[in-house]
């Protein structure tokens, strides 16, 4: 029983809810209501999950050595914690993949964005998480290709305005993740901290916090005018995963900062039913 939770756990299935970036295209397309676009969304996500989880246990199987040793994860992560066999892992690796490949066989149109997520993470797992900057930069272009998956599988382009707002706001989690490690856990959970300051990696999460209100305030006043009474709840958003990840100290991840924090995830819902509602009434 405990080499089978261990086997779950190390495809961090807590971790999906970034893959829910999958469904913004749904969501602003206003074809949330129609069974087959949502069917086709759905299977993005799952595609995505399968993806994100083969990643992550090829990043876990790499960074054993240093795993051991960090205080958190030698407890957290399955293989590091002697729960899991490397080899086990290698073969629900192996078995994830064959099921990734079985699935974009019959979903073609995902190939580009979840091919381009693996090459992306492989290659930040080998060098690009090591490099300050661009680790940030990688680990939000990971969530802007979900959004490409979301707008492929329904066969439409992905706006300018998705883009850019979808690309702040990754690089604001992003820039949060690493500010949440140093100031947590110190420069010596990961290479890339020991070149960073805590002032600078502040600096970045302003930048991209304000881009990303900016941005969808823009989108709200010149083309979404339906949706500018839910720029305040965006704000409050952000403002709130900010309070979440310094005082509860959760800003490692937008899973476990909705996990403990109650409120967050309400004002995702909210804005979720606001946009969804207006975007629905204006296409009826």
């Amino acid at each position: 029983m405990k080499q089978f939770v261990g086997l779950i756990n190390l495809m961090r299935p807590y971790q999906w809810s970034k893959n829910l970036f999958v469904f913004a295209p749904l969501l602003f397309t206003g074809e949330f209501t129609q069974r087959e676009a949502l069917i086709k969304s759905v299977s993005a996500f799952a595609v995505f999950c399968l993806a994100s989880s083969a990643i992550y246990i090829l990043n876990d199987l790499r960074d054993i050595d240093a795993d051991r040793a960090h205080p958190k994860k030698s407890k957290s992560r399955p293989i590091a914690a002697g729960t899991v066999r490397p080899m086990n892992a290698i073969a629900v690796f192996v078995i994830l993949l064959i099921c990734i490949a079985t699935w974009l066989y019959y979903a073609p149109e995902l190939i580009p964005s979840i091919l381009g997520y693996i090459a992306l993470n492989i290659a930040y797992i080998l060098y690009l998480k090591k490099q300050p900057v661009l680790d940030i930069f990688t680990i939000a272009s990971g969530f802007v290709l979900r959004i490409f998956a979301g707008a492929s599988a329904l066969g439409v382009p992905v706006s300018s305005w998705m883009f850019v707002t979808g690309f702040s706001l990754a690089l604001y989690i992003a820039s949060m993740k690493r500010l949440s490690e140093l100031k947590e856990v110190g420069t010596e959970s990961r290479e890339v901290l020991k070149i960073y300051s805590v002032e600078l990696i502040e600096k970045f999460n302003i930048l991209a916090a304000i881009s990303t209100l900016t941005f969808y305030s823009l989108f709200a006043l010149t083309t979404r005018q339906e949706l500018i009474a839910t720029i305040p709840i965006v704000l409050f958003g952000i403002m709130r995963y900010w309070y979440v990840a310094d005082h509860l100290k959760a800003g490692e991840s937008p899973s476990t900062a909705l996990a403990k924090d109650p409120q967050l995830l309400i004002v995702g819902l909210v804005w979720i039913l606001v946009v969804a509602w207006q975007l629905h009434t204006l296409n009826h």
